[in-house]
């Protein structure tokens, strides 16, 4: 699946948006709102802490938004058992799609079977109870090469997509990263981005890239500037519209 910056619709764009619920400080009430917003725009699902799992499916029940949730989140250093342990409750709780940290260091440490098996784990728990998985590489930490071993190793693991980061690193989702990973897995493989993307000519920017799915917390700014520059016929630029994730 690929989109064209020039030519998408509002509904291909908000499907393409994973609203961001991950801020540690997130009160319930707050959790709740952002699941209103959500489903008020259409996205293609909200990432929440897996604490609240169970919260957002249930503010949901009657809405087209995925829920979406993490494993081994921020820094992917929880033991395989613990990641398997987190994602079956995750699943339990409602989730249909798994965003799991890949053991970063780890993989620097040379351990590529083990970081492979982590994932195949995590995947064929998943793919069992009909769910997808994202594997977040955090690329912050990892040379080019590193990136491309890392994106080998999830494809043949059985992921579903590769994401840039976790957004608690010091840097995030960059064009040059996702031409890299998308040039990195076959077509069966989706690319997602994730920290930066806080306006809608960064959303655009990724996903002419190669991405189909981003994750923000800018949900309601890109998708408002779309409609009215898509209404008003104007021309999208590279100048920032609005702050977030």
């Amino acid at each position: 699946m690929h989109f064209d910056s020039r030519t998408i619709t509002l509904e291909q764009l908000a499907k393409t948006i994973d609203h961001s619920l991950l801020q540690p400080q997130l009160t319930e009430t707050e959790v709740v709102a952002g699941c209103e917003l959500a489903a008020r725009y259409h996205v293609a699902s909200v990432c929440v802490k897996p604490c609240h799992v169970r919260l957002a499916a249930q503010a949901l029940v009657d809405s087209d938004v995925l829920i979406s949730t993490v494993v081994g989140f921020p820094h992917g250093s929880s033991t395989t058992q613990t990641k398997i342990a987190e994602a079956r409750q995750a699943l339990e709780d409602g989730a249909v799609e798994l965003d799991m940290v890949m053991n970063f260091g780890e993989l620097r440490s040379g351990q590529a079977d083990y970081v492979a098996d982590e994932i195949k784990a995590i995947c064929d728990l998943a793919h069992a109870r009909d769910a997808k998985v994202k594997v977040i590489l955090e690329n912050a930490y990892l040379t080019d090469e590193e990136k491309v071993l890392a994106c080998r190793l999830c494809e043949a693991a059985g992921a579903d997509w590769v994401k840039t980061s976790t957004g608690f690193a010091p840097t995030g989702a960059t064009v040059e990263d996702i031409r890299l990973m998308r040039a990195s897995v076959s077509e069966k493989v989706q690319v997602k981005a994730a920290h930066g993307v806080r306006t809608l000519a960064a959303a655009l920017e990724m996903i002419d890239a190669g991405v189909t799915r981003m994750g923000a917390t800018a949900t309601a700014t890109i998708l408002d500037d779309f409609k009215r520059l898509r209404e008003t016929g104007a021309e999208v630029t590279k100048a920032e519209l609005s702050g977030g994730y």
